[in-house]
């Protein structure tokens, strides 16, 4: 990898040079909180939010009761009986947990994400290569909500818009967290969700967050989040790259082997590198073997 780049500051930065040169210390496996300048944005209030939300298709949404068990089943989450934009108007009183899935759609969304990603472009591409796949989410959720325990399989910064909230991220790549069987089948289009166990919570760090805060999530690393005593709003800007590609691809491989029960392989920290495996599995795939 080359050195990296000076970090300039700028007026209008999302992020600001403090948090780059921070984030850049910390990237790509280690969680870490950062600050940002996007408090008050017009695009982020909630009357805002509730008509991007009502043009948004309904693949493009996801709305439940928010005050659920940390380890609750996907099968097992509650309906909270609104609409979605029922759901964000009334979200102060009526116990609920919103998001706002691939956001960059909108025209202004999208030039809000390619604002703060621009500034942190450069530093990835030093660490993993460029950015791939990038996307916005937007999260809504009532006083004392929960997302339970769960992974997701991009590189994200959560940066908090309005109210508190409390997220706790445990170690990527722990196969006691998370086995290297539920991650086969999450990178084979399996629920996010994972099992919780009471013995875990001292392998977390929490992070506590208020307005101005942000906080960058490892690929896969387990987390799960408490709400505060008021209305949260979130915006989690994320991306892929060829390292969180490749290792997408080798948890795939293995399954295939296992399905055949053939021996797996292990898959390092720097799974890129791990050409021939990765090769091979494309032409499997590409064979439909």
């Amino acid at each position: 990898m080359t050195a990296h780049r000076p970090i300039a500051a700028t007026d209008a930065a999302t992020f600001p040079n403090s948090a780059r040169v921070t984030f850049a210390a910390a990237y790509p496996d280690q969680p870490v909180a950062l600050t940002h300048t996007l408090v008050g944005h017009t695009l982020l209030s909630l009357d805002a939010l509730a008509v991007l939300a009502e043009r948004m298709p309904a693949s493009s949404v996801e709305y439940n009761l928010g005050q659920l068990p940390l380890g609750v089943r996907p099968e097992d989450t509650p309906s909270n009986g609104l609409t979605l934009g029922e759901t964000i108007r009334t979200i102060e009183t009526n116990g609920s947990w919103a998001v706002l899935k691939n956001v960059e759609r909108d025209p202004a969304y999208a030039a809000l994400l390619d604002a703060a990603l621009a500034e942190l472009a450069p530093i990835v591409a030093d660490k993993t290569g460029p950015m791939l796949h990038r996307e916005a989410f937007i999260f809504l959720t009532s006083p004392g909500s929960v997302t339970p325990f769960h992974m997701d399989p991009e590189h994200n910064i959560l940066l908090q818009i309005m109210g508190s909230k409390v997220m706790t991220i445990f170690p990527a790549r722990d196969e006691a967290l998370v086995p290297a069987q539920k991650s086969e089948e999450f990178h084979g289009g399996g629920h996010r969700n994972l099992v919780w166990q009471d013995g875990f919570k001292a392998l977390g760090t929490p992070f506590p967050m208020q307005p101005g805060d942000a906080v960058h999530v490892p690929v896969k690393a387990p987390h799960f989040v408490e709400n505060g005593p008021a209305v949260s709003v979130s915006l989690s800007v994320t991306w892929r790259s060829e390292r969180s590609v490749a290792e997408g691809e080798l948890h795939s491989f293995n399954a295939l082997l296992r399905r055949r029960s053939l021996p797996v392989g292990t898959i390092s920290a720097q799974p890129e590198k791990q050409g021939v495996r990765r090769l091979v599995y494309r032409i499997m795939r590409k064979l439909g073997v």
